[in-house]
């Protein structure tokens, strides 16, 4: 089954077309069709016998034993292929956009387990549907907030209601660098979902690696030029690598994008004076990383942990705080893509996101 979607409880119609279908004692088609011959020649031998000592003439007999075995050849034939005439109804129902509807399986044999995968495949079809719609509205929502903003700021100078100050341009152009961010988080989830983003992964050291990532935040941070979002200057970014000549094997462009968003998720929801702390550690393997990244914010409930890396969720945060809602769910692809772990680790304080990269068993320790 999807992950995308829980199973579906039967329709009432579902569920009295089962109790209507004949009993279904066998595994395999090829038994059923066995024990049809096999009752038509006791049928057919029983009445011989029956003939032979009694009065009835021996066409009588025939004409019962044709019946006989035509009246359970239907009957097996009805059980077999039922659930094909069902998944012929659901089939043509899905192709007119309707991917709600789901085979009954109740058989046991080859027709049951086609049955069952048949329901997994409109359930796959009816996640991604779904999440197709949901990415077009969302996408949808997410460029029309800036482009209202942007339009409204540029109608205020062209009618004269305000002045293109340095105050105004800067606005204009924080609106202009969110559409910017949203365009290029959307074009690396294309990349990712298309598997069209190869992996360059290199040995390399993990204490000079996290400092750039660092102090590349720490400035971006500091002079407000994460779009929409206000300068962060009473935020402090540790780092934390133990030992210092930890060395990791990973691509260092999409492990960046992965600390990048981290780091961003964290400053945001960090409170005045807070502290962030990117935490690297030696895995299990060679090459192989621990990364933590530690905020002192309020922390994320347990109910929306796994849901913090679907795209466009935000969890608490509201839509004009800057972000896209698309970073964790960058995030979590780029670390899929090193087939890594990531997600939300207890933490007694504030929020602990770790994730673990396995590195490669050719990878120098």
């Amino acid at each position: 089954m999807s992950p995308y979607s829980a199973p579906r409880p039967p329709k009432l119609r579902e569920r009295v077309w089962a109790a209507l279908r004949p009993y279904d004692p066998f595994r395999s088609i090829k038994a059923a069709l066995q024990y049809l011959v096999l009752a038509s020649v006791l049928i057919t031998t029983g009445l011989v016998f029956v003939a032979m000592h009694s009065a009835t003439e021996i066409r009588i007999i025939t004409i019962f034993s044709i019946i006989a075995s035509l009246l359970i050849s239907q009957l097996v034939a009805h059980g077999l292929t039922a659930p094909l005439r069902e998944m012929t109804s659901v089939a043509s129902t899905m192709a007119r956009g309707d991917y709600s509807r789901r085979v009954t399986a109740v058989r046991r044999d080859e027709v049951g387990e086609l049955a069952e995968t048949f329901n997994r495949m409109a359930a796959d079809l009816e996640a991604v549907d779904r999440h197709r719609k949901e990415l077009v509205a969302n996408v949808s929502h997410e460029l029309r907030t800036p482009i209202a903003a942007l339009r409204a700021v540029l109608e205020n100078v062209v009618d004269g209601v305000s002045e293109a100050d340095t105050e105004t341009m800067r606005t204009a152009l924080q609106q202009a660098e969110r559409l910017s961010l949203l365009v290029a988080h959307l074009l690396d989830l294309s990349r990712l979902d298309n598997g069209i983003v190869p992996l360059d992964a290199k040995r390399f050291e993990v204490w000079p690696y996290l400092s750039a990532v660092i102090k590349t935040a720490g400035l971006g941070l500091q002079d407000g030029q994460a779009p929409g979002r206000r300068a962060r200057k009473d935020v402090h970014l540790h780092l934390d690598v133990s030992p210092p000549e930890l060395t990791a094997y990973a691509d260092a462009e999409r492990l960046h994008q992965v600390v990048a968003n981290l780091i961003d998720n964290a400053v945001k929801h960090s409170p005045p004076s807070g502290r962030v702390t990117v935490r690297a550690r030696r895995g299990g393997g060679p090459g192989s990383l621990d990364l933590e990244v530690l905020d002192e914010g309020p922390g994320i409930p347990e109910s929306e942990r796994t849901r913090v890396f679907e795209r466009f969720n935000r969890g608490t945060a509201g839509p004009g705080d800057g972000g896209t809602g698309l970073g964790l769910a960058i995030a979590r692809w780029a670390v899929d893509l090193h087939g890594g772990r990531i997600a939300v680790a207890e933490s007694p304080r504030g929020c602990r996101i770790r994730v673990t990269l396995p590195g490669s068993t050719t990878a120098p320790a």
